[in-house]
This record gives structure tokens, sequence and C-alpha cells, in this order.
């Protein structure tokens, strides 16, 4: 073992607006969405060694390390540039997994930015992005230095935005998860093939937090509302009651910025909010205003 090491923070994300295109030749779907990092995230370890791959995560103890994302970013990184021969990944999961904020790409994107770090010859920032779209949809994002971004392709295409004034932000967790790969089908069998309107998202609409909410959507949520009702109540409380609620990605997360509005669907006084769900786990963050660096552990 070499001993050099390091480690990161993996912060989550929030989508402020996500909107689901039709399906490319390739098979998967395009999309244009606003990504906001936050300061939940996981911590995630790395030391090199001489060969020897391993990867130690007690929530995900079940599964085999090559069904990890961390995992195969790492194994990307070391067969694309021949280094290291060998990594020990530690992760310590603080972002729930299944829920829409990005935790599974977020530990990759941290192993591709650790790794590259600590290599001798570091990769140009355009090539560590093209590895990580080489992982998932959410991965160039957080392997960039924005905190902010307006993304559209499969999430390889990125355009910077001036991060919004950090804000506390209620992350209700419903006591399940989503399949991704699953969201989309669902999407797809509800809708049917896409015939809507292509890329409309503009950085002007999300300037500041009062127009982010006016212009916030995601496609994913009219299907997961028919489908879950936790996912539905808690949306309508931001309906009810004017409040910026948004379901996160493809679920099951639903977000609450605090005082902020969206133009409201009723009237507070009139029908009461209904109550968060049964079994709804609570946890509040904040947005994020920067990228947390590597930390070099040599």
């Amino acid at each position: 073992m070499s001993g050099r090491a390091g480690r990161m923070l993996a912060q989550a994300k929030i989508n402020l607006a996500l909107r689901v295109f039709g399906k490319e030749a390739d098979g998967y779907h395009s999309i244009e969405t606003v990504l906001l990092r936050i300061e939940l995230g996981d911590d995630i370890e790395i030391r090199t060694t001489s060969g020897a791959r391993s990867l130690h995560c007690f929530e995900m103890r079940d599964k085999r390390p090559e069904e990890n994302l961390a995992y195969r970013a790492a194994e990307l990184f070391a067969n694309e540039t021949g280094w290291p021969k060998g990594f020990e990944i530690e992760i310590v999961k603080n972002v729930p997994i299944g829920g829409g904020l990005g935790g599974g790409s977020a530990d990759a994107a941290a192993v591709l930015q650790i790794l590259n770090t600590l290599s001798s010859k570091r990769l140009p920032d355009a090539r560590l992005l093209e590895l990580a779209g080489r992982v998932g949809s959410d991965t160039p994002f957080l392997a960039s230095d924005h905190v902010m971004a307006l993304s559209w392709g499969r999430g390889e295409k990125l355009l910077r935005l001036k991060p919004l004034p950090s804000r506390d932000v209620s992350l209700f967790l419903p006591p399940f998860g989503i399949d991704t790969g699953e969201a989309y089908a669902l999407l797809d069998e509800a809708r049917g093939p896409y015939t809507g309107a292509g890329p409309k998202l503009t950085t002007e609409m999300f300037r500041d937090w009062n127009s982010a909410a006016r212009n916030s959507v995601n496609d994913f949520e009219p299907v997961m509302r028919k489908r879950h009702k936790e996912i539905d109540a808690l949306l309508s409380r931001g309906q009810r009651a004017g409040p910026f609620y948004r379901m996160s990605g493809s679920g099951s997360t639903v977000f609450k910025i605090a005082d902020i509005s969206q133009q409201s669907f009723g009237s507070a006084d009139e029908v009461p909010a209904p109550a968060i769900p049964e079994g709804t786990t609570r946890i509040v963050t904040r947005t994020a205003e920067s990228v947390v660096p590597v930390e070099l552990l040599d």
C-alpha cells in the first residue's frame, strides 16, 4: 500500500427544474434540468494500494462493489489512465439512497476528483467530465466546479449559473426509494411518445429564488403523485399554502425551500395543508454556495 489518500464531501443536489424529452437512438432520454448543490453529502475517503481494489459502505454491504457507482468510477479512472493499480474506498452515507438527490452520482464524482487530485498526471477538466458522463447523468455536474448549472442532453452539457443565495432546505423522505430506470419507464408508459415542446429553460428564469420558484417544474411529478400518496400529500402542501415544494429528480424526496413561495393554487385559510405523511423523515440542510474541495491526507 502506498498510503496516498484523500477525502471529500460528496455533495448531493436538488433539481430546481427537470424536463424529460423523448428517447434518443441510444435508448436514453434527453433532458434539461437546473441542478443546485446542497450542503448534505456523503463522506468519501480513498487510499491507493499496490493492487487490491475494495469498497466499504455499511449501507450497501449486501451489494457487490461492482454495483456501486463509486467503485465503477474508480475502475474507469484506473483503466483509462493506468493509475492507480488499486484503491480502497470508504463511504459513509448521509444522503438517502433512491431519493433523487444524486447520492450515488455524487460519490462517483468525488472518487474521480480525489483520484485526479492524487494523480501525478492530472486529467484536464474536460476529460474528467467526459469520464463522469460515462458513469451517470448527474455525475458530470457533481464532478465539476459548478455550484449551480443548467444541464441538458444526457446531463453532459453544462452551463454554469450564478448560485442562488444559500437558504434552508427541508428534505422530506418518504419511507421508500424510487428506481430511476423504473421512473423513466413509468413516465413513458403514462404519456407515450414525447410530442411536447423542446428545451425552453433559460438562465434568466433562475436569476433569483422567486423567479426559480415560478419557473420550477418536474415532469416526473404527475406520474409519481398518482403512484405514491405520500409524494402527492407532500406536494399538495405547497399547492395549498404556496411554499416552494418540488420533487427532486425522479423522487422520492420532496424538498421545500424556506421563505420562498410559488403561485398558490388555493388559500391556506380555506383548506388546511395536508399533514406530513406518516413514516416520512425530514432532514434540514442548506443549499450550497461553494463546492467542497478535495482534502489530501498524506
